[in-house]
């Protein structure tokens, strides 16, 4: 897990030298670079790409380059776009640690004024101290000990397959992960809500980030049909957190590890707490992360070895060795190929296929000026499926992340979870959780795909784009 810096001050003096965010080296002077081109596709096609960012990424890379200028409006109503989509570029985006790359976009101004402030979304000066704050809930100890939630619920999913089902991957996958989180996290059943608490989700992030990208927007103030259905999916959300957090502090011996670590969380700087809306903001951002963003990589992975006979069946090998009893989180270091198994399916589709920034001040991305207020974009999938970083990049290929197989590998053309300092917090959980509930699943099931492809959709992050089926057979 990345480690919180405070932030550099000497470094930013002066907007002419352009400072490698690495090293702290003085690389060349900004005003020497020339501004990053213009992307050359039809205004329509760049639009639609924009809209559609998880594929669109990679055809503003082909008719741009690794590091193009997307232009939709004057700059007076919409700040210009500056794509990343090198592994060079996408390092001078997000290792930058004083701010001046900020999380200033649109999208993260929608998401604030909507669901409230939280890791995801807050600017530099009032992230670090929140971070600095929860950091230690999310230690590696600490996540270990939640890995039999996630084991106890893929092994209550699995027991509900019989002999020739034909099951939803989706479906599956989304309770798999929704019973995990509601133990694991809240320490409250969830599944009676989680059709209500999906809906609410999509709503509001559906809302947050199609008004991002319009280049007009009406005022906030303007009680529209979509505005006011999303207000009430937040109002929903706030009041299903409010109340685990109630929950929470009126029975403190319940097992809700997470609540009961923020409840307990200080700045170790300052000796703060959160309060109970900083809590509640937390709690939302946290229920969407940890039951979208796994749900879609576990589908993904069951979708991929329902394909691989031979894959699948290395991993059923590789779980076998561990006997009957359930998983836990000790069992990680056994199931090397597993974890494989679930960095190839990130690899190939990251369920934030592209995230966003702001430059506050003129900076160097790729070679390329970039003026202060310009929105940064960088492109996951696109520099995770680059034939010129990859063979074969489309192929699953779990051997990829074999030990020794990343040597000479940039460590910025492979960021799932993000890189630099605002890397995800929940990394490590996310990745026990989907190793830890593949391997219980395929322990006890071998997995037919039925479908030869897997349709995807953008809400706030990579689902499949309906139902995903699949045929069950018992191992034993």
């Amino acid at each position: 897990m990345t480690a919180v810096l405070e932030p550099r001050t000497a470094a930013t003096a002066g907007a002419a030298l352009d400072v490698a965010p690495d090293t702290g080296a003085h690389v060349v002077r900004l005003d020497q670079l020339p501004e990053a081109p213009r992307n050359p596709l039809p205004y329509r096609q760049r639009l639609a790409a924009v809209k559609s960012y998880h594929t669109g990424t990679e055809k503003l890379r082909d008719a741009g380059g690794p590091v193009t200028r997307i232009v939709l409006a004057p700059r007076w109503l919409m700040a210009p776009i500056v794509l990343a989509t090198s592994p060079q570029a996408i390092r001078d985006v997000l290792a930058v640690r004083d701010g001046t790359v900020d999380k200033m976009s649109p999208v993260f101004a929608e998401l604030r004024a909507l669901l409230g402030e939280n890791l995801v979304n807050l600017p530099h000066d009032r992230w670090l101290p929140r971070r600095r704050t929860i950091q230690p809930a999310f230690t590696k100890q600490r996540i270990a000990q939640l890995g039999g939630h996630a084991t106890a619920a893929a092994a209550s999913v699995v027991r509900g397959w019989r002999d020739g089902d034909e099951v939803d991957l989706g479906a599956q996958a989304r309770t798999l992960t929704m019973r995990a989180l509601g133990q694991s996290v809240f320490g409250i059943d969830l599944e009676e809500r989680a059709e209500q608490i999906e809906e609410h989700l999509h709503t509001a992030m559906t809302y947050a980030v199609r008004r991002a990208l319009r280049p007009v927007r009406p005022p906030a103030w303007l009680p529209t049909a979509g505005r006011r259905r999303a207000q009430r999916a937040s109002a929903a959300l706030r009041a299903l957190a409010d109340d685990i957090l109630q929950q929470c502090r009126a029975h403190p011996e319940r097992e809700a590890p997470l609540v009961q670590a923020l409840i307990a969380a200080t700045d170790p700087v300052t000796g703060r707490r959160l309060t109970d809306r900083e809590i509640c903001d937390e709690l939302i951002i946290f229920l969407f992360a940890g039951h979208d963003t796994v749900a879609t990589t576990l589908t993904h992975a069951l979708w991929q070895l329902g394909r691989h006979p031979q894959i699948q069946q290395r991993v059923a090998e590789e779980v076998g060795q561990l006997g009957a009893r359930p998983l836990t989180g000790q069992d990680l270091g056994a199931l090397n190929y597993t974890a494989q198994v679930v960095k190839e399916t990130l690899r190939l589709c990251p369920p934030a296929p592209t995230g966003t920034r702001t430059a506050t001040r003129d900076l160097n991305v790729g070679g390329y000026r970039v003026p202060a207020g310009t929105t940064l974009a960088f492109g996951r999938m696109a520099v995770q499926r680059d034939p010129a970083l990859w063979d074969d990049p489309l192929v699953f290929d779990p051997d990829r992340f074999a030990p020794g197989r990343a040597a000479g590998r940039d460590r910025w053309q492979y960021l799932p979870f993000g890189g630099g300092p605002r890397s995800c917090i929940g990394d490590h959980f996310a990745m026990m959780e989907a190793t830890l509930a593949l391997a219980t699943l395929i322990r006890e099931v071998d997995i037919e795909s039925l479908e030869e492809s897997f349709p995807l959709a953008v809400h706030f992050t990579l689902v499949a784009d309906g139902p995903i089926p699949a045929r069950i057979r018992r191992r034993r």
